[in-house]
């Protein structure tokens, strides 16, 4: 990065629509994207992503951070990692993940970025 720059998820350069129970949100940073994404009650990977993806399971790496919600994370080894508001979270490729409770789930990803370094 040689420049300072700034983006506002109010005005993001791609939105997506998660099977009306989410969206994700991406801006352009120098050249790597950074997400925002909010899960609704009954969002799954599996049913809400994978039929976009075409994969079984997730296969991006996610580096970010949960404002706010509780998610559980199923790695594909059988590990369910539990992801709260307040968490810092690393989660690699090959998982599925699910919204718990009535809360909406609010991330920020900076998974891809951090794939550039």
């Amino acid at each position: 990065m040689n420049q300072l720059a700034v983006k506002n998820f109010g005005h993001p350069d791609e939105s997506m629509d998660l099977s009306g129970h989410g969206k994700k949100d991406t801006v352009m940073i120098d050249g790597m994207p950074v997400e925002l994404s909010e899960f609704r009650k009954g969002w799954r990977w599996s049913n809400d992503v994978k039929p976009i993806a075409g994969t079984d399971s997730c296969q991006a790496h996610h580096l970010g951070y949960c404002i706010e919600g509780h998610l559980v994370v199923h790695m594909n080894d059988g590990t369910d990692k539990d992801i709260n508001a307040g968490d810092a979270f690393e989660i690699p490729a090959g998982h599925d993940a699910e919204v718990v409770g009535d809360d909406n789930v609010v991330l920020v990803d900076f998974g891809k970025a951090f794939d550039n370094r």
